[in-house]
């Protein structure tokens, strides 16, 4: 898929226009963050060798993952299809861990959950 400017750029130019849904932004405030820390915690309990709680960790971030997919139903902008397993690893990736914050952090999550539901 071809994407000016990169991925980051792209995902960035978009990004508003689909997260604009009041309880989308309210389950990814709470699921971005839960999933982060559930591939976190996976990463760290395997890699010393406590497969049981990095199973229990994994099981946290499809659920944040599929919460957040609940959320982008109620969009009226859909997200792009993925063109792969590569583009869905990469695309999900840098939303959790920069697109996201970048919004969150820059004002942007905030303005569209102010903004008038008559746009």
């Amino acid at each position: 898929m071809q994407r000016d400017g990169g991925l980051l750029a792209w995902q960035w130019r978009g990004y508003p226009a689909a997260h604009r849904d009041r309880v989308n932004l309210m389950i990814h405030i709470v699921a971005v963050p839960a999933l982060i820390a559930g591939v976190l915690a996976t990463l760290n309990l395997a890699w010393h060798g406590l497969w049981i709680g990095a199973a229990i960790a994994f099981g946290l971030v499809i659920l944040a993952f599929a919460a957040q997919g609940v959320g982008h139903k109620r969009e009226r902008e859909a997200p792009a299809p993925f063109a792969g397993p590569g583009d869905f690893i990469a695309r999900v990736f840098a939303e959790q861990f920069i697109t996201f914050p970048r919004f969150v952090l820059g004002g942007g999550w905030l303005r569209n959950l102010a903004q008038p539901r008559g746009d």
